[in-house]
C-alpha cells in the first residue's frame, strides 16, 4: 500500500508540470505620477488610464457562465504603493449583508471583495488583502495553493462607500508590507467578489466551484509596464508597553502588580526575504480559545495565534498532518516565559523558500525545569508546475539544569530531536493533490529514536472526490514540540462522495459521502475503527443539511474515563461497539437572525447511549454589533459506577465594533464538564495602522463547589515604527 501511494503521487507529479491554467487572463498596471487619495470613491485621475478587468466568472451557485452582478477592477502604482479600486455594481436590490466591521471577518457571511496575490508565481503561497461591504478589512498569508492565515497582520490602509447601485473599495498597499521577487514583471493574481444579495460567488478568472477562489492555480496574470520598485533596506519596530493587575486564588497568592516593555524588530533582508526579531514578548491581547466539550480519549488541539509565529508558518508549522505535526508553536511559551528569539522567513527565489527559527525560555526554579533552547530549519522546493519537497529539523535543547540529578533528567530530557522530508503534491489544476513524508525522532534514550510515516493521494472535481491514506507512528516516535496525539498505530482511512445537480429548484447539489477510519497496531491487530456514511444537500440560498449514520469499534489501549468526568477509568484491552445517526443544518447568512444546529443519537461505550445536542444562534445589528450564542448539551447513560450524567457548554460573544478600528468584544463560557466560568472581554483601538492600544479583562470561575480562580486585568500599548 504505502509503495503504491507513493508512486501514485511521484507519477502525477511528473504529470503536473505544464502551463499556467489562466495564463491568458492578464491585467496590466501602469505607473502614476498622479497622486492617489484613499476615499472610496475613486475620482482620481491616475484612475483614468488604468486597464480594467471585467467580465467575471460565475463559481457558486453553479460556475457555468458568467456573472450577473456587474464588477470591476482598476490597479497602479508609484514607488511606493501599489493602488486598487474595486466597484461592485448590483442589479438585484436589498440591504447590504455584513457580519460587523471586526477585522478578518467570516467570508461566508459578508458581501466581500478579496484580491489573491501570487508574486513569486509558484502558486502555492501568497497574500490576500480585502474589505467587506461597510470597510472591514481583511488580510491574510497564503499557503498550500489556496489557504489563508488571517492571523496575520500588516501595514495598509482601504476605505469604502455605497449608494443604491453600487459599492466601492479602495486601497493602498506599501511595497514594503509584502514580499515579492526582484525584477519580475508578472505575478499571480485574481479577484473574488461575494454578493448575498444574489447568493453568487464570482472571479475574474473561472474557477470550477469545488475549489475555493482563493485557489492559486486558477490565478490569471498581473503585467507591470516595468518590475516593481526594488525594495532598499528597511525595517520596523514594534515596542509595547503593558501593565497586568492579577490574582491567583488557587495558589492563595495576593493581588499582583507588574509592569513589562518587549517588542520585535522586522528586517527586509530582501525583497523576499524577512528576519522577525522578538524580545521579551507578551501575547496576552490574543484571543482566548473557544472551550469544547471533550469526549476524546486524546489530546485535543487549538490553533496558534500569536502573531510573531504566523508569516511564512506554513514553512514550520505546516510538516506532516494534522495528527502528525513534528513542530507545533503552542509547545513554545506555554506556561513559561519566552525571552527572546528570531525567524528567518521567505522565499530565495522563485522555486527555493527557507525558513529558521530559535527561540529560549526562562528557567523555573520552582520546578526544576530548565530553560531551553528551541531550533527549528525547513527547507522547501518546488518542483514541477506546483508541487514541492520539502525538508524539516527541529531541536528541543535544555540549556542548563537549575541542579543535575538523574530524576530531573528523566523528567526534563536534554534533548529532543525530529528530522523530517516529504513531498507535496498539486497538479495544475488542483485536481490532484497528494503528500509524502517521513519523519525521525531523536531522544536521550535510545528506544525513543522512534519513526513516522504516511502518505495520501486524493482527487476532487465537479461530481467526484476521493481520497485514499495511510499512517504509521512508532511507539517509541517522540515529538515534544509537535503534536501527535497517539502513538503505536497503523492506520487507513479513504473517502468517497458524489454530487448530483439539479437544472432547477431550491437545491443545486446533493450526494452521499462514504468515509472509512481503520487503526491497528504496528503487530497489524485491529484496535478502533470508524465508519460512516453522509448524505450533503446544499441550497441555492447558501444554507445546507447533512445528515449521517456511522458504526464505531474501539478497543481501548489505555485506562478511559467515557464522561471524562473523573469518575471511573474503563479497563485496558475491554472492546466496545456501537452506531449512531446525526445532522447538522445551518441557516442563510444572509438573514439578520442566523442559526444552525446539530445532533448525535446512538450507542456509546459499555453498550451505552450518548446523546449530544448542539445549536449555535446568531442575530446582528449590522455592521456594528452580533450577537452569537452556543449551546451543547450531552446526556451519557452508563452502568454503574457513571450510571446518568448530563453536561452542557454554554458560549455568547458579543461583539460591538464602533469603527473599523475600535472593536470591543467579550466571551462568555460556561463549561459544566471542566467545572469552569470563564469571561474574556477585550477593548482593541487601532489608532495607526498596524499599531493598537488593548485592554483585555479575564476572570476563571469554578462552578461546583463556587469559587474564583484567577482573574487579571491589562493593558498594552504597542506602535509600529518604520524607517
Amino acid at each position: 500500500m504505502n509503495k503504491f501511494l507513493l508512486f501514485s503521487i511521484l507519477l502525477f507529479g511528473s504529470l503536473s508540470y505544464a502551463q499556467k491554467k489562466n495564463e491568458s487572463f492578464q491585467l496590466n498596471i501602469k505607473k502614476t505620477n498622479q497622486e492617489v487619495l484613499i476615499d472610496g470613491i475613486g475620482d482620481d485621475i491616475a484612475w483614468r488610464n488604468a486597464d480594467v478587468a471585467k467580465s467575471f466568472f460565475m463559481v457558486l451557485p453553479m460556475d457555468d457562465g458568467p456573472a450577473n452582478e456587474k464588477t470591476e477592477i482598476r490597479m497602479t502604482y508609484d514607488d511606493k504603493n501599489l493602488y486598487l479600486l474595486a466597484t461592485f455594481y448590483h442589479d438585484k436590490k436589498g440591504n447590504y449583508t455584513v457580519e460587523s466591521l471586526r477585522r478578518d471577518f467570516t467570508f461566508g457571511k459578508n458581501d466581500n471583495f478579496l484580491l489573491f496575490m501570487d508574486p513569486f508565481n509558484n502558486q502555492t503561497t501568497g497574500f490576500s488583502f480585502g474589505a467587506n461591504a461597510y470597510g472591514a478589512q481583511w488580510d491574510g498569508t497564503m499557503y498550500d495553493g489556496g489557504s489563508i492565515d488571517l492571523n496575520w497582520d500588516s501595514k495598509w490602509i482601504s476605505k469604502t462607500t455605497r449608494d443604491d447601485e453600487k459599492w466601492v473599495f479602495e486601497m493602498a498597499l506599501p511595497f514594503k508590507s509584502i514580499r515579492y521577487e526582484e525584477g519580475v514583471k508578472e505575478w499571480g493574481i485574481n479577484f473574488s467578489r461575494l454578493d448575498l444579495k444574489s447568493s453568487e460567488k464570482s472571479s475574474w478568472t473561472p474557477i470550477p466551484r469545488q475549489f475555493p477562489t482563493a485557489s492559486l492555480a486558477y490565478t490569471g496574470t498581473l503585467v507591470w509596464d516595468t518590475p516593481p520598485p526594488k525594495p532598499r533596506m528597511n525595517y520596523s519596530v514594534i515596542p509595547y508597553v503593558l501593565g497586568e493587575v492579577k490574582q491567583d486564588h488557587i495558589s492563595n497568592e495576593g493581588v499582583i502588580q507588574k509592569g513589562k516593555v518587549g517588542g520585535d524588530v522586522k528586517f527586509s533582508i530582501s525583497s523576499s526575504l524577512n528576519l522577525d526579531m522578538t524580545v521579551n514578548p507578551d501575547f496576552s491581547q490574543v484571543e482566548v480559545d473557544r472551550q469544547v466539550t471533550n469526549l476524546d480519549r486524546f489530546e485535543l488541539f487549538f490553533p496558534e495565534r500569536r502573531q510573531f509565529f504566523l508569516e511564512n508558518g506554513d514553512l514550520f508549522a505546516g510538516f506532516g498532518y494534522a495528527t502528525i505535526r513534528p513542530f507545533f508553536s503552542r509547545r513554545i511559551g506555554l506556561g513559561v516565559p519566552i525571552q527572546a528569539g528570531l525567524r528567518l522567513s521567505g522565499n530565495l527565489n522563485e522555486k527555493w523558500r527557507l525558513g529558521v527559527m530559535d527561540m529560549q525560555t526562562s528557567q523555573i526554579s520552582d520546578t526544576g525545569l530548565p530553560s531551553h533552547n528551541f531550533g527549528v530549519i525547513s527547507v522547501q522546493r518546488k518542483v514541477f508546475s506546483r508541487s514541492n519537497i520539502g525538508m524539516l529539523l527541529v531541536n528541543k535543547q535544555a540549556i542548563n539544569y537549575p541542579q543535575d540529578n538523574d530524576s530531573l533528567n528523566s523528567h526534563y530530557p536534554k534533548y529532543n530531536r525530529n528530522f523530517g522530508m516529504e513531498y507535496n503534491l498539486a497538479s495544475k489544476t488542483n485536481l490532484w493533490t497528494g503528500k509524502a513524508f517521513f519523519l525521525k525522532s531523536f531522544a536521550p534514550q535510545k528506544e525513543n529514536s522512534g519513526i513516522s510515516q504516511a502518505a495520501h493521494i486524493e482527487y476532487q472535481n465537479r461530481k467526484w472526490n476521493w481520497r485514499i491514506e495511510e499512517q504509521w507512528v512508532s511507539d517509541n516516535y517522540s515529538a515534544e514540540v509537535g503534536y501527535v496525539p497517539r502513538n503505536g498505530f497503523v492506520k487507513f482511512s479513504s473517502y468517497l462522495g458524489h454530487l448530483f445537480f439539479p437544472k432547477s429548484g431550491p437545491i443545486v447539489s446533493h450526494g452521499p459521502k462514504l468515509n472509512g477510519f481503520y487503526f491497528f497496531n504496528e503487530s497489524f491487530k485491529e484496535t478502533d475503527n470508524t465508519t460512516y456514511l453522509q448524505y450533503l444537500i446544499e441550497f441555492r440560498n447558501r444554507s445546507s443539511l447533512d445528515f449521517f449514520v456511522s458504526n464505531d469499534y474501539v478497543e481501548l489501549l489505555a485506562p478511559f474515563d467515557p464522561t471524562r468526568l473523573g469518575i471511573a477509568d474503563l479497563d485496558v484491552g475491554t472492546k466496545h461497539r456501537w452506531n449512531a445517526f446525526g445532522w447538522e443544518y445551518a441557516s442563510k447568512p444572509q438573514s439578520l437572525l442566523t442559526y444552525s444546529f446539530n445532533g448525535r443519537l446512538g450507542g456509546y461505550y459499555l453498550d451505552g447511549n450518548r446523546t449530544s445536542l448542539s445549536t449555535e444562534i446568531g442575530y446582528r445589528f449590522q455592521p456594528y454589533v452580533s450577537l452569537i450564542a452556543n449551546l451543547n448539551y450531552n446526556r451519557i447513560e452508563l452502568p454503574t459506577p457513571w450510571n446518568t450524567n448530563e453536561f452542557w457548554l454554554i458560549g455568547s460573544e458579543l461583539d460591538i465594533t464602533f469603527t473599523n478600528k475600535l472593536f470591543f468584544s467579550n466571551l462568555f463560557q460556561y463549561n459544566e464538564q471542566s467545572k469552569n466560568f470563564n469571561i474574556n472581554s477585550r477593548f482593541q483601538w487601532r489608532y495607526a495602522p498596524a499599531s493598537d492600544l488593548f485592554l483585555v479583562y479575564t476572570n476563571n470561575q469554578m462552578i461546583d463547589p463556587n469559587f474564583p480562580r484567577d482573574w487579571s486585568l491589562t493593558l498594552k500599548f504597542n506602535y509600529w515604527f518604520n524607517n
